[in-house]
C-alpha cells in the first residue's frame, strides 16, 4: 500500500526526519490559510498522487505570489495527472501539498528497502539525488552506495558515519545523516515498510539535511497489524476493480487481453495464463479466488472479469481440494445465472467429486463448456475467443 507524500512526511516527522514546512489542502478555499502558515519567499505546489516523476509531468510548480499559487492550485486540484510511472493512466488529484521553498546546495538520494537476496533491510544512497536512480546506476555506478543491516544488531553508528563521509558531509549535516538513517530504519521496523525513499534529500545552504520528497510503501500482507496506516489508504489512487477484489478477499490484477481467468491458487493461475499465451490467446486478468471458492465469491469474481468490456471468453480452472468439485460446480452455475453471462465459459475441474461436478455443469442447461485437463481447457477457451472475433 502506498502513501501520499504529505502522509509519508507526517510519519517522517514522528521519527525525527526533517521535512520542509508544509500544509495539505483538498479545497481551494483552504489555500490562503495554508500560504499564511508558511513563512517563505515563495511556495511549492505539489499534486498528491501515488506516483513519482510528478515534476516532469507538471504536477509540481514553484510559485512566487499568492495569485500564482491560486492559479496553479485551481488548475491541478480536481484534475488528473499521468507520469512515466503510471503506465499511461491518469490519477486523480484530490489534494495538494503547499510547501516552503529552500535554498538548495546539493541533492542526494536515500532509500531503505527489503533485500530479498540478502534477507536484510538495505540502504541505497547516492550523491546524485533528484535523478532517476536507475539511470545513475547505469551511467555512474560509483555514485551509489549500499549498506546491508544485520537484523541481529540493527543499524550501527559506524555505518551512518561511513555514508556521511562518502557524501562529503560535515558539521550539522554529518550528525543529521545518522538521525535520518536511524529514523528510517526504526520507521521500517515499526510500520512494516517495504520501501522508504527520499529523492531528493537536500543539503541546504545552512548545511542542514531536509527530505524534499517522501515515498512510503507498506507491506500489504502486514496491514492487519497497522490499523492506523489502513486509515490512510486512498482507494481513488488504485484500480477500482483491484480495490473491490480486495474487499471480497480476491487477488485480482487487470491485464490487456480478452480471455478472462478465474483460478484457485496463485501458482495455478500463473500456469493457466502461460497456457493461454502458448495457445495464442491473451489473458485479460490474473484472478485467484483462493481455497474457499464459495458461490458468493465466484459470483463476485465473474463480475470483476466482466467489468472489462474486452473479455470475450472465460476460463474457470479450479482444483477441488478444500472445497469439493460438486460444490464448486454449484457455485459456478449459480454465479452464471446471477450475472447473466452472454459469453462462452470453459470450465476445467479436478479433484474431489470431479465426475459429479462435471455432470452438474453438463446438465445445467447453460452455455458452459467442460474441459478434460488444463491443456484442453486452454485450447477451447482460445478457440471460442477467436470465434467471437470473427
Amino acid at each position: 500500500m502506498n502513501l501520499h507524500e504529505y502522509q509519508a512526511k507526517s510519519l517522517f516527522q514522528q521519527y525525527g526526519i526533517p521535512v520542509p514546512k508544509g500544509v495539505m489542502i483538498n479545497d481551494l478555499a483552504e489555500l490562503q490559510a495554508a500560504l499564511n502558515q508558511i513563512d517563505s519567499k515563495g511556495w511549492v505546489v505539489k499534486a498528491q498522487i501515488h506516483a513519482g516523476a510528478r515534476g516532469k509531468a507538471g504536477g509540481v510548480k514553484l510559485v512566487e505570489t499568492a495569485e500564482e499559487a491560486e492559479q496553479v492550485a485551481s488548475e491541478l486540484l480536481g484534475s488528473s495527472l499521468a507520469t512515466i510511472q503510471t503506465a499511461g493512466k491518469a490519477l486523480p488529484i484530490n489534494a495538494l501539498l503547499i510547501e516552503q521553498t529552500l535554498d538548495i546546495y546539493q541533492e542526494f538520494y536515500l532509500s531503505l528497502m527489503v533485500d530479498r537476496v540478502t534477507k536484510t533491510h538495505t540502504f541505497v544512497i547516492s550523491a546524485a539525488g533528484g535523478m532517476d536512480i536507475e539511470l545513475v546506476a547505469e551511467a555512474s555506478p560509483e555514485k551509489i552506495f549500499s549498506i546491508h543491516i544485520d537484523p541481529t544488531v540493527g543499524l550501527m553508528p559506524y555505518q551512518c558515519r561511513e555514508i556521511a563521509f562518502a557524501l562529503g558531509l560535515t558539521g550539522t549535516a554529518f550528525k543529521q545523516m545518522a538521525t535520518v538513517m536511524k529514523g528510517f530504519y526504526q520507521l521500517a521496523l515499526d510500520k512494516d515498510v517495504a520501501l522508504l525513499e527520499i529523492n531528493p534529500l537536500v543539503l541546504t545552504a545552512e548545511n542542514e539535511l531536509v527530505a524534499l520528497d517522501a515515498k512510503v510503501n507498506i507491506d500489504s500482507n502486514a496491514l492487519y497489524r497497522q490499523p492506523g496506516l489502513v486509515e490512510m489508504r486512498d482507494i481513488s489512487q488504485e484500480d477500482a476493480r483491484e480495490a473491490k477484489a480486495a474487499d471480497h478477499q480476491l487477488n485480482y490484477i487487470a491485464l490487456d487481453g480478452n480471455i478472462g481467468c478465474m483460478v484457485n491458487g496463485a501458482g495455478l493461475a500463473m500456469a493457466t495464463m502461460d497456457l493461454i499465451k502458448l495457445n495464442g490467446g491473451e489473458p485479460a486478468n490474473f484472478l485467484d479466488v483462493g481455497g474457499g471458492a464459495t458461490p458468493e465469491r465466484v459470483a463476485e469474481a465473474f463480475k470483476l472479469i466482466l467489468s472489462s468490456s474486452d473479455v470475450q471468453s472465460i476460463l474457470v480452472n479450479i482444483f477441488g481440494g478444500i472445497v469439493r468439485c460438486d460444490l464448486i460446480a454449484d457455485g459456478i452455475i449459480q454465479a452464471v445465472q446471477e450475472v447473466g453471462l452472454a459469453i462462452p465459459v470453459v470450465v476445467r475441474l479436478e479433484g474431489t467429486n470431479v465426475a459429479l461436478g462435471k455432470e452438474k455443469l453438463a446438465n445445467s442447461g447453460l452455455s458452459i463448456i467442460t474441459a478434460d485437463g488444463l491443456a484442453d481447457a486452454a485450447e477451447k477457451v482460445v478457440a471460442v475467443a477467436l470465434e467471437a472475433n470473427q
